[in-house]
């Protein structure tokens, strides 16, 4: 049945799209912040958190935080200059190796504040937080046999399908036996992940790690030395055949299966003749025969 041109995909989100202007804004707002503010730091997020980051946004009011795409980022960053044959000033070269680090998981914070009141307050703050799966239980947890109080009756069956051997006594969510929720040293499940959830214990910890920063007084300089494994695209040295050779190759083959099939012919040919002289001869042979008697 052919396809109606009234049928039309119509999209229930109310969320607006994140197009281009609102990447051209962000690079806007990225230079404005560099003229404004005299120093930037280049930091990245250990276990990150919208609401924990939302509370440090909170706490630096007076300074502006950027956490988005970096080739956006570094787009606010890059300065053109009107001489290119110039040397490059100690901004520009601040800004180019600030756009180099900015590989992985990381985000720009463009302050006033001076540098060692920034390091001093990132290396103090970190909040805990509930560990997810995939991450390495940093202790080993165990639950004895008996009454979970803190639990109430109507989360019994979900306690049950993350595996918990759990039972209703007298409408009290009660554990009937020994129950090892993790091991240290050992990668955290989905599941185990909820259960340590259910029962408060957070093994995670949200910090920010200041990696380098530009200062209008000192310029560029590297804080915490991380390894980078820049992924860069590499060109490709050997050329793909075009279509247009691949099908004179293909015509090249032809030319010669078709020449491979005439030499068969001929010796096909070749052979039926031999043959037909050797039953001409046979039959001369009969004929003589016959004169004889």
């Amino acid at each position: 049945m052919p396809k109606s041109k009234r049928d039309k995909k119509v999209s229930l989100t109310k969320t607006d799209r994140k197009g281009l202007s609102n990447k051209q804004q962000i690079i806007e707002d990225i230079q404005q912040c560099r003229e404004k503010y005299d120093n930037i730091f280049l930091f990245s997020v250990q276990n990150m958190r919208n609401s924990k980051l939302k509370d440090v946004r909170a706490e630096w009011k007076n300074s502006r935080f950027f956490f988005g795409k970096n080739r956006v980022m570094q787009l606010g960053l890059k300065l053109i200059s009107d001489d290119e044959n110039s040397e490059p000033t100690k901004l520009e070269q601040g800004m180019e190796q600030l756009r180099e680090q900015m590989i992985g998981q990381c985000g720009l914070l463009f302050t006033s504040e001076s540098k060692k009141t920034v390091l001093e307050w990132f290396d103090t703050y970190q909040a805990e937080e509930f560990a997810r799966g995939g991450f390495r239980a940093t202790k080993t947890v165990k639950l004895k046999p008996g009454p979970l109080e803190e639990f109430s009756h109507a989360i019994e069956p979900h306690l049950r399908s993350l595996g918990m051997p759990t039972k209703l006594d007298r409408g009290i969510v009660t554990l009937y036996k020994e129950f090892t929720v993790c091991e240290k040293g050992k990668v955290l499940t989905p599941e185990q992940a909820r259960i340590l959830k259910l029962l408060n214990k957070p093994m995670a910890t949200f910090k920010l790690i200041i990696n380098c920063c530009y200062t209008k007084k000192d310029g560029f300089e590297e804080i915490t030395k991380r390894e980078i494994a820049a992924t860069k695209k590499t060109s490709k040295t050997a050329k793909q055949p075009t279509k247009p050779a691949t099908v004179a190759k293909k015509g090249k083959k032809t030319d010669d299966a078709m020449s491979e099939d005439e030499e068969e012919e001929e010796d096909d040919d070749d052979d039926d003749e031999d043959d037909e002289d050797d039953d001409n001869e046979a039959m001369e042979q009969d004929d003589s025969g016959d004169d004889d008697e």
